[in-house]
């Protein structure tokens, strides 16, 4: 299974990312669309499970999601602070806000931060791409466009 992920995109969807999600059974959006509008195109491409950013007010979406996904447990939330205790057997946590990519691996749980395609704070314009085989998270890739 092929999953696309994707933060900050504050009103603007590149057609990298567009490219980048071509073929992904999923998109797992971590807040600060601004406009319902993007989740309307994204879901074009693949289903899309998205959570409320702090600059997402003119639309209703949830603070935080837990979905099990080909056997794989994420909890998404916008803001990596508002993480908290996370629930036994959560293996990925996707959230955003920081405009800052990130995939690191603390006490056996994975954080992915795809960053932001439209206003990076450090480096290029990026989301991720992430694949799932038997019920783990195998390949994560940091897709840039400079």
């Amino acid at each position: 299974m092929k999953i696309g992920i994707v933060s900050d995109l504050h009103r603007h969807l590149p057609v990298f990312v567009e490219e980048a999600f071509e073929g992904c059974d999923r998109i797992l959006c971590a807040g600060d669309t601004e406009d319902e509008r993007l989740l309307w195109q994204l879901q074009t491409i693949a289903p899309v499970i998205n959570v409320r950013g702090n600059n997402d007010w003119s639309f209703d979406a949830p603070f935080s999601v837990t979905i099990e996904i080909e056997g794989v447990s994420f909890f998404m939330v916008h803001r990596p602070q508002d993480v908290g205790t996370l629930a036994p057997g959560i293996q990925v946590v996707v959230h955003g806000h920081t405009h800052i990519p990130r995939d690191e691996s603390i006490a056996g749980v994975r954080y992915l931060n795809p960053g932001s395609p439209t206003y990076p704070r450090k480096g290029a314009a990026t989301c991720m791409v992430a694949t799932i085989k038997d019920a783990k998270l195998n390949e994560v890739i940091l897709v840039s466009k400079m």
